[in-house]
């Protein structure tokens, strides 16, 4: 076996390796023993099965492919020890030559990371506000919420709601066909086309109406992209918002654990300062953790952004399959491949790896650890989250080697953003929040 390291570059080694003829001969036969012990062949029992007559059999491509899946992950881990490399994931590895056999591999690396200054790196949070117009905003739409919609005898409005008769093609063939469907007219809606919702308003009760509307080049269906949709809706009844008054009668309705509107208003404004407080802390790590990567060079295969894409796109699809929806109905709405979506996520992928990089070296910097009992705490905050009597079945699921280290990395990202954090407030705001957080 003849082995070539032709170069190393962006944490990746890339290796030619060429067999020699006697070894490929001896893998050929070690695959010609194996097959000819589980083969059925007429005329000759199992095992007995001359080589030549088996090749003919099978097709010599068969037991050529048969042999290479196992001569070229042996012949891979001997040439790594022979190169003394250290793989950091799975190689790409690709059979270029049948005789002799030669394959190529590309062996990822370990990422290279180097730190700047951070210590030195001085970043002030920005200022959390709320105001009283967003406090009203909020109840405004519980008003909406709990609004009622009564019949009216008028020409239709912007923010009514209409009971339609709608019958519509593209190209004579079926669009929308909905009969007593509920719509509530608003101005730019794009459902179920662009401009829709503008051809209604003025109409009456018992009114017909014929109209058509070209619709998007990026129409979800994209069977109807850019094509003209002729409709004929009828109007049945309008329905007017009613909105409730402002007061403890709504507190109550909203829920009984308000005794007055005054004490909803408090739990509004409160609601909403814990937001914006969340909001604020978690754009100021991402502004530290975006300093850091700044300051820091950072190099590693890429084949963590590919595995990164992948780990995004599961996550996607689990959230799918519990809405009830495929990716491939997805990807048909977004009117993309699912290549073209892999580009899209590359840039966030090769962020999101640059970044657990990042995090992970100044970890390893401030020698941050996580306790037996930091994990333990973390397990059961998990745990506190299931159902009373699903909680034991949890903790045994979550009490796992792969879960706990799992989970252990989750705390030590924590726990080294939350030192990051720490290193770039100023001393004098580190004081100001000491003091809030005493009482």
């Amino acid at each position: 076996m003849k082995v070539t390291n032709e170069k190393t570059e962006n944490c990746q080694a890339f290796l030619t390796v060429e067999m020699e003829p006697a070894e490929m001969e001896e893998s050929l036969e070690a695959s010609y023993r194996r097959l000819a012990k589980k083969t059925n062949i007429p005329g000759f029992r199992k095992g007995k099965v001359p080589r030549a007559i088996l090749e003919r059999y099978m097709g010599r491509e068969s037991v050529l492919e048969d042999a290479l899946k196992q001569l070229v992950p042996q012949a891979y881990e001997k040439a790594i020890k022979e190169q003394e490399i250290e793989p950091f994931a799975q190689p790409d590895i690709e059979v270029t030559q049948a005789d002799p056999v030669i394959f190529k591999a590309i062996v990822p690396l370990s990422p290279n990371v180097v730190l700047g200054d951070y210590q030195n790196i001085k970043l002030t949070p920005e200022p959390v506000a709320t105001t009283e117009a967003d406090v009203s905003d909020v109840l405004e739409e519980l008003r909406h919420q709990h609004a009622t919609w009564e019949p009216v005898e008028r020409p239709l409005n912007f923010g009514d709601l209409v009971v339609l008769n709608i019958n519509s093609e593209v190209e004579e063939k079926p669009f929308v066909k909905k009969l007593g469907v509920q719509y509530q007219v608003l101005a730019g809606s794009v459902n179920p086309a662009p401009g829709f919702a503008e051809q209604l308003v003025g109409m009456s009760k018992g009114e017909d109406k014929e109209f058509s509307l070209v619709l998007p080049g990026d129409y979800p269906q994209s069977e109807f992209a850019g094509k003209e949709a002729s409709f004929k809706v009828k109007v049945e009844e309008i329905k007017e918002e009613e909105l409730p008054e402002m007061d403890d009668k709504l507190a109550q309705q909203v829920s009984p654990d308000f005794e007055s509107v005054d004490s909803l208003r408090e739990k509004v404004a409160d609601n909403l300062k814990a937001r914006a407080e969340e909001k604020s802390r978690m754009d100021f790590e991402e502004r530290v953790i975006n300093a850091v990567i700044d300051q820091s060079q950072v190099d590693f295969p890429p084949v963590l952004v590919e595995m990164e894409i992948n780990r995004i796109l599961s996550e996607q699809a689990r959230r799918l399959q519990m809405s009830g929806r495929g990716m491939e109905e997805y990807l048909k709405s977004l009117n993309k491949t699912e290549q073209e979506l892999r580009e899209e996520l590359r840039p966030v992928a090769t962020r999101n790896v640059t970044a657990s990089l990042v995090v992970g070296k100044v970890a390893e910097m401030e020698k941050i650890e996580v306790s037996d009992s930091e994990m333990d705490a973390g397990i059961d905050g998990m745990v506190m989250s299931a159902a009373e009597d699903k909680k034991e079945e949890f903790r045994k699921l979550l009490d796992t080697p792969q879960t706990r280290a799992s989970i252990n990395q989750s705390l030590m990202t924590r726990k080294t953003i939350e030192r990051l954090v720490a290193i770039v407030k100023s001393p004098e705001e580190t004081k100001t929040e000491a003091k809030e957080e005493k009482p």
